[in-house]
């Protein structure tokens, strides 16, 4: 098998170069492949670009949501805060007022047990008075009885009778 030229004419690869070569240079010339070929390629740019813009706005619109929950994070944040500062202050309040309403209910307790010590001390002081009273009426009685004698005068008697309840 003998080796002949790429350029030779009898090469039939030869011709199809040739052939190959003049259907480029018709579609150049006739602006078929120019034109085809950068218009595939305005298109595929225009397809790339397009998508670089959408990819731009979207990137705005994430950009603009996480500010927006950034904001609103803040925003619960600050509640939050407010709302603990204000269970903390509801806290220092309750408790002083729990330790105000103790201390009157102590002092309240205290003055009850006053008055109830002062009620025992004026039934015992009555008590003891109405037993000195009718300690003194049976000694009245006695001296009396042993003075007057044993006679039995009614008038002396009711007279006696009435001493117990005139001391009290």
């Amino acid at each position: 098998m003998e080796h002949e030229s790429l350029f030779s004419f009898s090469n039939p690869e030869f011709w199809v170069l040739v052939a190959l070569v003049i259907f480029f240079g018709l579609l150049v010339v006739l602006k078929v492949l120019p034109g085809a070929l950068f218009g595939a390629l305005d298109g595929y740019a225009a397809k790339i670009q397009a998508e670089l813009d959408e990819a731009q706005k979207l990137r705005e619109e994430a950009q603009a949501l996480l500010a927006e929950v950034k904001a609103q994070r803040e925003e619960a944040e600050r509640q939050a805060s407010a709302m603990l500062e204000a269970a903390k202050a509801d806290a220092v309040r309750l408790a002083a007022e729990a330790k105000e309403k103790l201390e009157e209910q102590i002092t309240r307790r205290a003055q009850m047990a006053e008055r109830k010590i002062a009620q025992a001390e004026a039934q015992a002081a009555a008590d003891v008075k109405a037993a000195a009273v009718d300690l003194a009426a049976q000694a009245a009685e006695a001296v009396l009885l042993a003075r007057v004698g044993t006679g039995a005068d009614p008038l002396l008697d009711a007279a006696i009778g009435q001493i117990g309840s005139k001391l009290q």
